[in-house]
């Protein structure tokens, strides 16, 4: 059995409003809904200001004449103000939520053709938001030299996912994000690619915190900005984008940089501040390194992510910035909670959409897009083109993802690197030798610094007690070995040592010598007992 079609709408105080023998002949947009052959409604609900009850009573005698079966329910519907969006829209809300909807048996259409123009805004945010389960009925008169006072109507679904033009338009949007946000380098690691897809479709249609995680040089703050840049194309945001490193913030400093402050609030502020999240109201606030913000900022910052409000320092009065909040880390917060130096509730709060970016070392496959494009940047600034000659390229390209690339830097080193070159090149052209200096260059700064501090503690450890005959062992060697030397120097004796070391193998042993094992081990490595113990003497 067919669902009933039922009506809603406001009666047209000027153009349903008409009493005389006249009115046949003209255009009404209520009686209209009826004189249509192919839309069959059983029941309009008709709203209607006291004043024009005389005329809502002529429009629902007129429509039984035209269509006998369609009820009309005059609802009343007193405002004071017509072209009050409050009191509108209020009025509008209470009779949605008071309504006895029927989607199961009745098919809604909200009439848009009459009321003012603030209603009918009114009544569409109600059918968008769902609050009224209705698809949008439009109403509207033919040409004069046809002469049919029935007029013609269109009936338009809000639900845009039907329409395919809509859908091909939402998808290339989507697909124009995926390209900004990579800044047109088109990179190939499955790991990135997915998140910058999601990330197009979250910087669109959310603005709620985003939590950028990854090691030094990933790109988070690019990242973060490119975010901005989308989001302000889409009309998303209206403000500036305001960037803070929270490493260098430090004491009440901290507080007056984030919150503001005002004139005497402490030594030196001599006059009112205004604050970075004032300043990114209505835009985007990026906070980088948010693990080294104190107690007193992490507090502060959650109130003001959740209730829009903020206390500048020595100040009694509130603040209000509506910003979204963009931080980035490359030190994991989860530890920091159990450590107790983050809050566990502001980190609930920022991490609804968390995403890590991999290194350079875990995206070979982007190296190449990214040296392109690095040049191109390079010949765009220079104003001359810079480029490799054939075999630098894959000279570089063989050198860049080799077991030596540790690319502690990521895209900063590979920036650096792509820079020198450029500036070293004789005529714009980067050839193997110049290629070759760099990567020795390279090769040098990354042995003083290193992206893993455990590897660099490791072969410390080794080295205390076997010297410069550390650097001539396997890489895989040295963690295991520093491991043992650190439990060696930690035990009063070889055998405690052996016991703590072999305590999971011995489980699947009937019985064995610890301390015999363990000499073998060491004596692998031309380390004996006495020597680590000599050591352990001499550092302490």
């Amino acid at each position: 059995m067919p669902k009933k079609i039922v009506v809603i709408g406001p009666l047209g105080t000027v153009l349903d409003n008409k009493t005389n023998e006249d009115r046949w002949s003209r255009w009404r947009p209520t009686v209209s809904i009826c004189q249509h052959n192919d839309l069959k409604v059983d029941r309009i609900e008709l709203f209607c200001h006291q004043r024009f009850s005389h005329a809502a009573d002529i429009v629902r005698e007129d429509i039984k004449t035209v269509s006998f079966g369609t009820q009309v329910n005059i609802i009343p519907f007193e405002l004071q103000d017509a072209w009050d969006f409050e009191e509108v829209y209020t009025a509008l809300y209470d009779f949605s939520c008071a309504y006895p909807f029927d989607t199961d048996n009745e098919d809604y259409l909200v009439h848009i053709s009459t009321g003012t123009h603030v209603m009918q805004i009114c009544l569409f945010l109600l059918i968008e938001s769902k609050h009224i389960p209705a698809r949008i009925l439009q109403t509207f008169p033919l040409p004069r030299e046809v002469h049919d006072p029935a007029g013609s109507y269109s009936i338009i679904d809000l639900d845009l996912s039907r329409y395919d033009k809509i859908a091909s338009r939402n998808q290339k949007q989507f697909l124009d994000g995926i390209h900004f946000l990579k800044s047109g380098i088109e990179t190939q690691n499955a790991a990135f690619n997915t998140i910058i897809e999601q990330l197009a479709r979250v910087s669109t249609n959310s603005s709620e915190p985003i939590l950028l995680t990854g090691p030094t040089g990933s790109g988070k703050t690019r990242l973060a900005r490119l975010i901005f840049e989308w989001k302000k194309r889409c009309r998303k945001v209206k403000g500036n984008f305001v960037e803070v490193n929270c490493a260098t913030l430090r004491g009440a400093q901290a507080m007056s940089a984030l919150f503001g402050h005002t004139r005497g609030a402490y030594t030196g502020a001599t006059s009112d501040r205004g604050g970075l999240l004032k300043a990114a109201d209505g835009g985007q606030l990026f906070l980088d390194e948010i693990g080294e913000l104190g107690a007193d900022e992490q507090a502060m910052l959650l109130r003001a992510i959740e209730e829009k409000h903020f206390y500048p320092l020595g100040s009694d009065q509130e603040q209000h910035s509506d910003f979204q909040l963009i931080c980035g880390t490359n030190r994991s917060l989860a530890e920091m909670v159990k450590q107790g130096t983050f809050r566990a509730d502001l980190l609930s709060r920022i991490n609804l959409w968390t995403y890590s970016l991999p290194g350079l070392i875990d995206r070979h496959e982007d190296i190449e897009p990214n040296l392109d494009y690095e040049l191109e940047q390079i010949s765009r600034r220079n104003g001359k083109l810079i480029s490799f000659s054939k075999e630098a390229k894959n000279l570089f390209l063989s050198l860049a993802v080799s077991a030596d690339a540790t690319w502690p830097g990521n895209f900063r080193d590979l920036s650096g690197a792509v820079t020198r070159m450029a500036t070293l090149s004789d005529g714009g052209r980067i050839t193997e030798n110049i290629v070759r200096d760099e990567w020795a260059r390279l090769q040098a700064a990354w042995q003083t610094t290193s992206s893993n501090p455990h590897k660099n503690s490791d072969l410390a450890a080794v080295q205390e007690v076997i010297g410069n005959a550390a650097n001539n062992l396997d890489p895989f060697d040295i963690p295991q070995l520093a491991n043992v030397i650190r439990e060696c120097q930690k035990a009063a004796t070889i055998a405690e040592a052996g016991r703590r070391l072999f305590s999971f193998s011995r489980r699947h042993k009937s019985s064995g010598n610890d301390s015999d094992r363990l000499r073998k081990y060491l004596i692998k490595f031309d380390i004996t007992w006495q020597k680590i113990k000599n050591c352990k003497q001499d550092k302490d």
